[in-house]
């Protein structure tokens, strides 16, 4: 029966595994889409054309440095933080956080959107509260979250993963729900139980949709760690922003946002790497991950 059981959840994607398993080397570019080498310049004349309009505006109109630093400053600025050393135990202490918080958040995340994708009557009762609680604005919350768990980094991970809960919530719970109900029925024909419907059907159409979620809670525990830091912390990125903010060091508040979006991106790319990997049968995430 088992074997059976598989043999009908695996017809419907024969023809989806099948080539993905075949490919030995990488997918060649869709008609009108761009080289990876043509994209990387593209991309790289962008910054550049960036940089350049940036630096001559503040030369040409004479901007103080005070309200809005040059390239030049914001790199010099850079350099210095990290030579002096003061910008990596700040660093690391905002990335637990953000790790930390996106963490439990997308675990809280995918077990009650499992719950609630398979449940209408969960739906029912919790959904609504889920919902209720997300419209309150974290930055609104945060002082109390400083004030039931403290300065230290404990509250900075609570107020990230509340952040991080509900994108995962969401895309987990439309995932779930997204699997063809001829799958489900030709599963149940075959007395398959639930779990093996959710295994077998269920899960493998959710998991690209469990992705986009955890891809955007990623990004969005960079902002919820720099939201905790602004509300009450002894250390971080954001608690260096502040000092900065205190002496009007505007070169060295923009040095301290490269550093940030820089880990928003790198934390953007592990995503994508783990989900092209995990995912291989579907190029959602592939196109978007050309040439990079």
């Amino acid at each position: 029966m088992t074997s059976a059981v598989s043999n009908a959840a695996a017809m419907p994607n024969a023809q989806a595994t099948a080539p993905a398993a075949a490919r030995t080397g990488p997918d060649p570019a869709p008609d009108g889409a761009l080289s990876p080498g043509r994209r990387r310049a593209l991309m790289v004349g962008f910054f550049v054309l960036v940089i350049a309009v940036w630096h001559f505006a503040i030369v040409l109109l004479q901007v103080s440095p005070l309200i809005f630093p040059g390239p030049l400053a914001v790199a010099r600025a850079l350099v210095e933080a990290i030579q002096s050393g003061e910008i990596a135990k700040h660093v690391g202490i905002t990335l637990y956080e953000i790790l930390a918080g996106f963490a439990f958040g997308a675990v809280f995340g995918l077990v009650l959107g499992a719950l609630i994708g398979q449940s209408t009557l969960l739906e029912a009762v919790l959904y609504p509260y889920v919902v209720a609680f997300q419209t309150v604005p974290k930055v609104a919350v945060a002082p109390l979250f400083v004030l039931w768990f403290g300065f230290d980094t404990t509250s900075k991970v609570v107020i990230t993963a509340t952040i991080v809960f509900f994108p995962v919530l969401a895309n987990t719970i439309v995932g779930l729900r997204s699997a063809p109900r001829d799958q489900i029925e030709l599963m149940q024909a075959f007395t398959a139980s639930p779990w093996h419907v959710f295994r077998m059907v269920r899960l493998p159409h959710a998991l690209p949709y469990v992705f986009a979620g955890l891809d955007i809670g990623i990004v969005l525990a960079v902002i919820g760690a720099i939201v905790g830091e602004f509300v009450g912390a002894q250390a971080g990125l954001g608690y260096l922003i502040l000092q900065r903010n205190f002496s009007m060091d505007a070169a060295g508040m923009f040095a301290i946002l490269v550093v940030l979006s820089l880990i928003g991106l790198v934390l953007h790319s592990v995503m994508k790497l783990i989900a092209r990997r995990v995912i291989f049968w579907t190029d959602a995430f592939t196109d978007l991950s050309r040439g990079s």
